[in-house]
């Protein structure tokens, strides 16, 4: 049988840091991140109804964007070994990009 949350561990998520190793290229790359509450969710715009195909992926892929640098800062705001990840963000080869937003977001995806 599966092990049920108490509310006050799902309390703790966003305020514990959690961090994991991932394997690029034959290289390890440490990662951390926090939950967000929803008052730390970035805000942004929802892709109207008319908007096309590629503007709503365009859109939904920057929000989840924002999501994953706001985790990994406030992991590093709460650390004082900082990973440093956020801050180089758009600097970093998009395929492990795709790995850390899936590590932190949860998902499971296979080593590129």
């Amino acid at each position: 049988m599966t092990e049920t949350w108490s509310l006050e561990e799902l309390k703790t998520l966003t305020s514990e840091i959690a961090s994991d190793v991932i394997t690029y290229r034959g290289k390890d790359v440490k990662v951390q991140w926090c939950e967000l509450t929803e008052a730390e969710e970035p805000k942004m715009d929802i892709p109207t109804e008319s908007a096309s195909e590629e503007e709503k992926n365009a859109m939904y892929q920057a929000i989840g964007t924002a999501k994953v640098i706001a985790m990994i800062n406030k992991a590093d705001n709460m650390s004082e070994e900082k990973c440093g990840l956020a801050s180089v963000w758009e600097d970093l080869p998009t395929t492990l990009r795709y790995q850390l937003t899936a590590k932190v977001l949860g998902a499971q995806t296979p080593d590129f």
